[in-house]
């Protein structure tokens, strides 16, 4: 009898995601919720999609910059006072653009709900659009990416993405020094008008508040924006025509970062399958076919990845590492020597079995809060996947036979066709 009592009253407090509706100006936009009562607080996420990076054309930077310009607080109040305002009433008010959203953060104690809301609608009616407010993120930004020309892992990666990609998908989501310094008030302005509209919205609210109360403050919100236009992505699926470029720099270890196509979309049936081998290949840590071949063995390098990126803007397979200046040659060698092998004979029984062991075993981790369950009820939507498809995953994992992964790996041979950018100081080998 107790059991049933505890069971009724966890019942009462959290109950698992839904998808509803908010009307606004006639455009039904959809809104993500789960309430939680166990602790007095209301997490709420708003994404506009096709806003990010992937929309800079030829103002690299300029969505992660627009994204500062609206942290920087409302015209009226400034940066410092309503940011003083958030923190007295312990609100965390943040906001971030990444490659395909853009996308408003709100964390607060349930008591002071209300505040957050209003102070949410204050910035969004009159954000700190100014030349000084432009001046002050241009310098922080250049700032950054100054202090990044010494940070090799950033450098490898992002001409990396020039190897694997076109048009803004190659360039780096801040920008360039060249790029930030150029990115006028009036694009800013532009960026934000088109982009931050009801058209492309999602909203993402839950906690200890109802639906009725989520609906109506999301309206009120929501309201206060244009509808304007809808967009789709653009796909990219990495180059294979197996490039490689050397940058020198003034290093003590190579930099090696690699990637090659990967022929899959987000909402693939298969998409478990490519989990179940990349674990096994290089995301899985230590056991890896990476890790055990080039550090294990050879001792080339003090860690080694591999893993698939695969969104609605791109699909590609990546990998990098470390390792001394004089093996630079030889790890990339063994990286390439491991991936071929891989696809042609596959994993083994063992592999197989410590990877569901793994991914199964660890999927509690994965939902312990109400943020990761909201989190992944929004990728399993914004993907086009049906909600709890994350479970039906694991059921098809704990199912998979060798003989299925082992076709799998093999029809994905374009892993092979590698490009490699690497950051390394010839002066210094030996």
């Amino acid at each position: 009898m107790k059991f049933l009592i505890a069971i009724v009253l966890i019942g009462q407090i959290i109950m698992a995601a839904v998808i509803e509706k908010v009307n606004v100006k006639d455009i039904e936009v959809p809104l993500i919720y789960e309430e939680d009562k166990r602790l007095p607080i209301v997490t709420i996420k708003v994404v506009f999609r096709v806003s990010g990076s992937s929309q800079d054309e030829k103002n690299s930077g300029l969505a992660k910059l627009s994204a500062k310009m609206m942290s920087e607080g409302t015209l009226k109040k400034g940066a410092i006072a309503f940011a003083e305002e958030l923190d007295s009433k312990a609100i965390h008010l943040g906001v971030g653009a990444g490659v395909e959203t853009f996308s408003f953060d709100i964390d607060v104690l349930k008591d002071e709900y209300t505040s957050a809301v209003d102070l949410f609608k204050e910035l969004l009616e009159d954000p700190n659009l100014s030349k000084k407010t432009l001046e002050k993120v241009k310098k922080i930004t250049i700032g950054s990416l100054t202090r990044k020309e010494n940070d090799f892992d950033y450098t490898a990666s992002a001409e990396l993405k020039k190897l694997l990609f076109s048009g803004t998908l190659s360039e780096p989501q801040l920008g360039t020094i060249e790029s930030v310094e150029n990115i006028k008030l009036s694009e800013v302005k532009k960026f934000l008008k088109d982009h931050l509209v009801i058209s492309r919205a999602m909203v993402v609210i839950g906690g200890d508040i109802s639906l009725s109360e989520a609906k109506a403050a999301m309206k009120s919100i929501l309201k206060l924006l244009a509808k304007g236009k809808s967009s789709e992505l653009m796909h990219q699926i990495a180059s294979s025509s197996e490039k490689e470029s050397v940058l020198e720099r003034k290093t003590e270890q190579a930099y090696i970062y690699f990637g090659a196509p990967y022929n899959m979309d987000k909402n693939s049936k298969e998409y478990y399958k490519a989990r179940v081998s990349m674990f096994v290949l290089g995301a899985g840590g230590f056991g890896s076919r990476l890790m055990e071949e080039i550090r294990v063995k050879r001792g080339l390098a003090y860690s080694a990845y591999c893993y698939t990126r695969i969104t609605k803007s791109t699909s590609s397979f990546n990998g990098h590492m470390q390792t001394k200046l004089d093996s630079m040659d030889e790890a990339k060698k063994v990286t390439q020597e491991v991936i071929s092998n891989f696809v042609k004979n596959g994993i083994t029984a063992k592999e197989l079995d410590q990877a569901k062991k793994y991914l199964q075993g660890s999927e509690p981790l994965r939902t312990e809060t109400l943020a990761q369950r909201l989190g992944r009820t929004f990728g399993e939507y914004y993907d086009g996947l049906p909600l709890g498809n994350s479970a039906i995953e694991l059921e098809k994992i704990a199912k998979l036979t060798l003989e299925d992964i082992n076709k799998f790996i093999k029809e994905h041979s374009e892993i092979n066709k590698l490009s490699f950018a690497i950051v390394t100081n010839e002066s210094k080998k030996k």
